[in-house]
């Protein structure tokens, strides 16, 4: 490849900024592959330390960010769903995980980049399935990981013919601890360790830094990688900030540990992979899965007593009130018909959130509202932390009670789901739509503004129908209920059918909002029709009542 006419440090930033931008492609494509399975994993943390850490591993993997996992732990533990004993096995196991990225690119894949970015391009605007077309931005960010590769690649070779550049790397190589404070800020601004190490072992492979001095930058970037989640907890609760900082902490120990005896580590890592040959970069990618195997083992037996140092250390405010259960704090209720009581409060609980969370949808789309957002997601971490609780605790009496109290107990826990999986609703999808309105700087037309507003004030009626006809077990509310589901279904096709016209006649704004309005308009009608599940049975059982009256009065006469 010919790059005569740019100068050295543009293709190095250029190469740096192509494995950036495919690290942040994979990541993304593979975070909505991973969506429910996150859930799934997050759903398994336990007491054993081995599972935790199997759990980060895998959500790394799957991530390809380890930032991205602490970060995802410091939102949830923000919203008081999880607390740090339980999540120090994860954060030591995404460190771990982290290093599969570094050990794919420690092969010689650069020449591969181009033609397996330009195969998965191709197959990503033929298809039309999103499954595959998120697999085909996975091939493609690597693509563009393994491109940049090679760019930094043809960027080294030339650095050597120029003296001032040459020199910053020996000054480098002559004081390392620089070298480590350098890569620590250089990850700290990528928000990538992989990036640097990548970075580090092409320099190496082309005899500008030596080996061990990139075992500097290797642990460097390990204490850099740790600035993602603290970013995350800036204006968090306080579980959110000690996750935050024991990630750090246990960065900066494990970085500082491995500091004292770096050298004989390397040529430890060097004389290991001797026997089998091979180049530099996959000693440094070696030395970095090495490095990060051992810390995990060498401070696990210390999860439990590191966790109580943290917790101590940033303590929450007085301000600071932890989000929990009201109705659901005694543990054991001698009165079945009293525990399901309080648990159907605890539930109307979860539904007021919900029903919050579907009356400012709309604000959602009026103008940019980091805060809302925030608050918004803030909401559905609660709703996702009452669910779990209330299933937990409605459980324990289902495996204890007779069948009629097994049936209340399903009802309760499916109308919890149902809740869940509307807030979800609200904080995944339509939050993504309204992102992409304002990021792309885009406006509804007057008409079809107006018909958004129209149907979210049918479905904040539907959402206030179905809190009351399962708070009153009221029969006829629930029918009416279901009468508002049917008539929004048809609202819904009306205003299809009405955005469809506007895009004949050529309206501009209806145009480029196309896409958002009309998923808009369906995720509002996927709320109702999670809202209204409840009601069917509340229907029936009402008839059957009726029925039973009408039976026992032809009798009496």
């Amino acid at each position: 490849m010919n790059l005569d006419n740019h100068s050295t440090l543009v293709v190095l930033i250029a190469g740096v900024s192509f494995f950036m931008f495919g690290m942040s492609l994979a990541s993304k494509a593979l975070e909505k592959m991973m969506a429910n399975r996150v859930r799934e994993l997050l759903g398994k943390i336990s007491k054993n330390h081995f599972l935790t850490i199997g759990i980060g591993i895998v959500l790394t993997i799957g991530l390809q960010s380890s930032g991205a996992v602490t970060s995802m732990l410091v939102g949830l533990g923000s919203a008081g769903v999880i607390k740090l004993p339980q999540v120090m096995g994860i954060i030591l196991g995404a460190a771990i995980g982290s290093t599969i990225t570094v050990q794919l690119i420690s092969f010689n894949v650069s020449q591969f980049g181009l033609p397996v970015f330009a195969t998965a391009f191709t197959f990503y605007f033929m298809t039309k399935n999103r499954a595959l077309k998120n697999l085909l931005s996975v091939f493609m960010g690597f693509g563009l990981i393994f491109f940049g590769l090679e760019f930094i690649g043809l960027s080294a070779k030339a650095i050597q013919e120029i003296p001032y550049l040459e020199e910053a790397f020996q000054y480098l190589s002559q004081y390392p601890y620089v070298a480590f404070a350098a890569s620590i800020v250089f990850t700290g601004l990528v928000h990538s360790s992989a990036v640097t190490i990548g970075l580090a072992s092409t320099l190496a492979l082309h005899g500008l830094v030596g080996y061990q001095d990139a075992m500097y930058w290797v642990l460097g970037a390990n204490v850099g990688t740790a600035s993602t989640a603290l970013m995350a907890s800036v204006g968090g609760g306080y579980v959110g900030r000690q996750v935050a900082w024991a990630h750090l902490i246990y960065r900066v120990l494990s970085a500082l540990l491995f500091l004292t005896f770096i050298n004989s580590f390397a040529g430890l890592v060097a004389q290991l992979a001797s026997p089998i040959g091979g180049e530099v970069t996959r000693d440094i990618a070696n030395a970095h899965t090495i490095f990060n195997l051992l810390a995990a083992l060498i401070f696990m037996p210390f999860i439990g007593l590191g966790s109580r140092w943290i917790e101590k250390i940033f303590a929450p405010r007085d301000d600071e009130q932890e989000f929990t259960t009201e109705f659901l704090q005694t543990n054991d209720y001698h009165s079945t018909t009293l525990a399901l009581a309080y648990a159907r409060r605890e539930l109307m609980r979860m539904g007021d959130i919900v029903q919050s969370m579907i009356e400012d949808s709309i604000d959602l789309f009026k103008q940019d509202d980091p805060e809302l957002l925030d608050s918004i997601a803030d909401r559905d971490n609660r709703v996702d932390l009452l669910q779990h609780e209330i299933k937990l605790f409605l459980v324990k009496y289902s495996s204890e009670s007779n069948e009629d109290t097994t049936k209340a107990v399903f009802k309760l826990i499916s109308f919890a789901n149902d809740l869940e999986s509307a807030a979800d609703v609200i904080d995944n999808s339509m939050a993504d739509l309204a992102r992409k309105k304002q990021t792309l700087k885009l406006d509804f037309s007057n008409e079809g503004w107006n018909e958004v507003k129209s149907i979210h004030r049918l479905v904040v009626q539907a959402g206030q129908l179905s809190l009351s006809s399962f708070q009153a077990k009221d029969s006829t509310l629930a029918a009416e209920l279901i009468h508002l589901k049917r008539e929004i279904r048809k609202v819904e096709k009306k205003l299809k059918l009405s955005h469809i016209e506007r895009l004949n006649q050529g309206l501009e704004e209806s145009i480029n909002t196309s896409s958002i309005h009309l998923d808009l308009l369906g995720a509002y009608r996927r709320i109702v029709g999670m809202m209204t599940n409840h009601a069917y049975s509340l229907v029936k059982s009402g008839r059957r009542k009726s029925d039973d009256k009408t039976t026992k009065d032809s009798r009496r006469r």
